[in-house]
Order: structure tokens, then C-alpha cells, then sequence
């Protein structure tokens, strides 16, 4: 079977960069109006795209003088958008540190009937310090701690999920009887972080379970990642380290009994995209000139874990021995290691690592004619960088619907990406296997993921 390359766009605000809510070809808007989303949904709908996906903040943060904030919650917004999209993947993120397993495993259930099967749950562990008090909490727990609880997180959520036969209901009206007990079983985990009974109250989903979407790049982000993702969603600044990543990432899924083709991974793509080069070099010219050094100084001091970075000048030349070691952050540490391999590669000025991260927080940046952004997306698809892109337009929704227009059509034309949808669920659309079920003895025990 020939490879296909996945494209999921990633909705962000106005925009990615930051500064995308002041420029005129974003969106005018509430982030409250469903319309916003829906016609995004449509769009990428319309350009066959695998997926759309939302990123979740469970945290205002303290730059909202000069940035957006104040999005719907990505699972209600699921929800709503079910109803108005056919055939679109939709990902949500949601947080296993300020979660509890028995109401999200109902959430996801209930989305993924809703949707017909085309749910997926980014799961992350939540990185931002000052989330923790948001859910009675003192101080954030450490990484170690908040990976250990999610990986009996998902062990706990899975369980649930397979607690219902696909066919415990048989809703028989005439012999009086709607479900099969025998079809339904008690999850019954006791656990170092969760005690839960069950069964989910929740007949089995379309996909037996959402798609497992995961972001997290560290060693241990990475371990998880091997052990239960099914897509990445990844930042790269170079070619050469997403390689890496995903050689890595694949052999880990080997050493665990996993086939490299049931591990999707999808670098970050911010590309600013114009008629000529010079018109898409604007546009980032225009975008950098509208950002406010406060909101990159306090989104860069969030990815250090809280470190004060005000003493530094933004004309001044950065070396590694300005930022804290990232190996001891307890924040989102690859993204941490990402910027300092930067600054040692790079030693840019302050204002110039701002206005870098600005555009897409850590993720590859690109330049150019819808020609260039398709050769870029090839290059990394064939050179096995990536098996598509997590689509982050700089501007919503004017730069998504030029990459709509004329780079999904070339890379359409050179046979990389679809015409059509087939029928099935997200699943199915990104080649996976099917989630098996404990009551079908035909079918292995160990999960693939």
C-alpha cells in the first residue's frame, strides 16, 4: 500500500503567532463564536484534511493585556461540532494531572458516538506551574510524578472503555430484554493514583475507544508516547532532529511489539505562504512588528518552569548559560531543550528568539510560495522526518486558507495527499487497527497501543 500523508490543522486563536489577533487578515470574531470554528472545520472538511485539533489551557495566564485568551473548552466545542462536520477527525486535549478517569472515559464515549467515530484525546500531562492551583493544589506535581499518573491514567480509561461487549445491547422489546449482563464487565482498578469500580455507563464507541493523540517530547514524554500513541502531534526547529525523533520514536514502539505504522508522527508546520517569496517574508515582518516582548518574555519564562528572564536585555546576545539547565525543568522540558539548542546553535538576541518563538512556540517556522511549503512538506514526508503535519497557520483564517487553496493541490497533484475521503472512522483514516475487544477470544489480548 502506497504511503499517505496525514494533514491536521491545528486551531489556534487567530493565528498561531502571537501577535495574529492585531493583524487585519485574522479574524474579527468572538473566540466564543461557534461560527469561527465551524467555518474552519468546513474548510479543512472541504481540503480532506484527517483532523482538526484544539489544545487546552486549564489556566488563564497572566499576558492577556496582549494576547488572546478566553477559548471554549475543546470537548464541549467537540461536541458542537460533531453535529455540523461529516466526515473531519476532531482532537481535543484534555489533561490526565486535573482529570478523573471515569468522567473523561464518559466524555470521549459520548463524543465519539456523537461524532460516529471521530474522536481523538490529546493527552498530556499538563506543563504550565501555575495550573496546579486552579485544582486546590499547593504547587504542581513533578514530571516523573505526572507521568506515572497517566500512564494508570490511561490504564484506568481503557478499561472503561472496554467494559461493554459491541453487542451487550440487543434491545430485544419483544422477549423483554435490552442489554446482555454477560457483556458488561467492572473495570475494578486499585491503583498507586485511582481506585474505580465501573462499568462505564457508556455503551462501547464507534472506534472502541478515541484515537490516542499524544505532544510530549521528553525522555519520558517519549516513553510514553512509544508505549500508548497512535498520533504525535511534535515541535522540531530542524530536519535533522525530527528524524531523530522519529527514529527514536519507532524503535521504541518496536521494542514494545508495536508495528512503526500504527505510530503516526506529525511535526509542527507554521508556514507564512505568499504569491512570491518577498510578499511571505511580509507577513512575519508584519506579525513580529505587532507582538508585545511581555507575552514571548512570560510564554518563555512558563517553558523554564517559572524563571525570571526580565534581567536580560532584548538587544542582548543570548548563550546557553542564560537559561537553567533544561534537564531540571519541570515544565515542558523538550520544548525547554528545543530553545536552548537554539540559542547554542543560533545565539540570537533576546528579541530575536521572541520574535522566532512568536511564530509557533518552539515549532518549524517556514517561508514562502505554495510551490516551497509543498517541496518543504515532501522533503520531510519522504526524507522520514514525518508522516504528515500538525498544519499551524500564523493567521486564521486567511494563511489556512491559502495552504487550503494551493499547497493541498500540489501536494495532491505529486500524489502524496488524498482526493477523497473513504468511508470509516478517524481510525481507519489514519491506517490504524482496530481497538480489540476483551470479550472477542479471536482477538489478542495485549493491545497494540
Amino acid at each position: 500500500m502506497t504511503r499517505e500523508l496525514h494533514l491536521n490543522l491545528f486551531i489556534n486563536g487567530r493565528g498561531h503567532h502571537e501577535a495574529a489577533w492585531r493583524h487585519d487578515a485574522s479574524t474579527y470574531r468572538a473566540l466564543t463564536d461557534v461560527t469561527y470554528y465551524r467555518d474552519l472545520a468546513l474548510a479543512a472538511e472541504a481540503a480532506k484534511l484527517d483532523s482538526i485539533f484544539f489544545a487546552d489551557h486549564v489556566t488563564l495566564g497572566e499576558d492577556i493585556e496582549y494576547s488572546t485568551r478566553g477559548e471554549l473548552e475543546p470537548l464541549t466545542l467537540l461536541g458542537a461540532l460533531s453535529g455540523l462536520t461529516e466526515h473531519i477527525g476532531l482532537i481535543a486535549t484534555a489533561s490526565t494531572t486535573y482529570s478523573e478517569p471515569y468522567n473523561l472515559a464518559r466524555q470521549f464515549a459520548s463524543l465519539d458516538h456523537l461524532s460516529g467515530g471521530r474522536i481523538g484525546w490529546n493527552i498530556v500531562t499538563s506543563w504550565a506551574p501555575s495550573a496546579a492551583a486552579n485544582f486546590g493544589q499547593e504547587q504542581q506535581a513533578g514530571i516523573d510524578q505526572r507521568y506515572a499518573r497517566a500512564n494508570e491514567f490511561v490504564e484506568v480509561v481503557s478499561k472503561l472503555w472496554d467494559s461493554w461487549a459491541r453487542d451487550a445491547i440487543v434491545d430485544d422489546r419483544a422477549g423483554g430484554s435490552y442489554a446482555r449482563p454477560e457483556g458488561i464487565r467492572r473495570a475494578d482498578h486499585r491503583g498507586a493514583f485511582f481506585k474505580v469500580a465501573g462499568a462505564l455507563n457508556i455503551p462501547r464507541s464507534p472506534q472502541g475507544r478515541p484515537v490516542f493523540v499524544q505532544a510530549g517530547s521528553s525522555t519520558d514524554g517519549r516513553a510514553f508516547a512509544a508505549r500508548y500513541a497512535e498520533a504525535i502531534f511534535t515541535a522540531h526547529l530542524t530536519k535533522e532532529s525530527a528524524i531523530a525523533f522519529y527514529n527514536d520514536i519507532k524503535t521504541q514502539g518496536r521494542a514494545l511489539r508495536r508495528r512503526p505504522d500504527q505510530i503516526v508522527i506529525l511535526p509542527g508546520i507554521s508556514a507564512a505562504i505568499g504569491s512570491t517569496e518577498a510578499e511571505a517574508k511580509r507577513v512575519w515582518e508584519e506579525l513580529n512588528e505587532l507582538s508585545h516582548p511581555s507575552v514571548g518574555l512570560a510564554r518563555l519564562s512558563n517553558r523554564f518552569g517559572g524563571h525570571d528572564f526580565s534581567h536580560l536585555k532584548l538587544d542582548q546576545v543570548l548563550s546557553v548559560e542564560d537559561f537553567p539547565d533544561p534537564a531540571l525543568v519541570q515544565a515542558s522540558r523538550s520544548r525547554a531543550q528545543s530553545i536552548t539548542a537554539l540559542v547554542a546553535r543560533e545565539r540570537p538576541t533576546l528579541r530575536a528568539l521572541l520574535h522566532s518563538l512568536a511564530g509557533a512556540r518552539g515549532h518549524f517556522t517556514a517561508t514562502g510560495t505554495p510551490e516551497q511549503i509543498a517541496d518543504i512538506i515532501e522533503d520531510w514526508f519522504v526524507s522520514g522526518a514525518s508522516d504528515g503535519f500538525n498544519v499551524m497557520p500564523p493567521i486564521l483564517p486567511q494563511q489556512f486558507e491559502i495552504f487550503a487553496g494551493e499547497v493541498v493541490p500540489l501536494l495532491r497533484k505529486r500524489g502524496l495527499f488524498r482526493s477523497e475521503y473513504r468511508d470509516g472512522t478517524l481510525r481507519d483514516r489514519l491506517g490504524l487497527d482496530p481497538v480489540p475487544s476483551r470479550f472477542d477470544p479471536a482477538e489478542p489480548v495485549q493491545r497494540s497501543a
